[in-house]
């Protein structure tokens, strides 16, 4: 089994439970690892036989844009849409975290990890 690993994927965008999330948006990092048997891909150099991290990239940037009260729901959809579009992915991580999260406290950030196997 192989891993491949999206890290720090910074996006802007206005998940919470707030009113004032959903105005004001606020910094999200998300990072991603997926794994996968590249053992083809490692003999071929084919694009098609291995798992395309522009398309990871995508499905994440697409999601996190879907507005949800709940990190947990968004890092859900991320990883459904993974299994559902590729097929090669066995199993998938996500970690969201909120930069600055308005919790009346210095916390530079929180975070939710989901994970799921197919």
């Amino acid at each position: 089994m192989s891993t491949i690993t999206l890290k720090n994927i910074r996006i802007f965008t206005n998940h919470g439970c707030l009113i004032e999330e959903e105005k004001i948006g606020s910094d999200y990092l998300v990072n991603l690892t997926v794994q996968a048997d590249l053992s083809k891909a490692a003999q071929t150099d084919n694009l098609h036989d291995t798992v395309d991290y522009v398309h990871l990239q995508h499905i994440v940037k697409t999601e996190m844009g879907v507005r949800s009260k709940l990190l947990e729901q968004v890092g859900q959809r991320i990883i459904d849409r993974i299994f559902e579009e590729i097929s090669l992915v066995n199993q998938a991580e996500v970690t969201i975290s909120k930069l600055n999260p308005p919790i009346g406290g210095d916390v530079e950030e929180v975070s939710v990890t989901m994970e799921s196997e197919r």
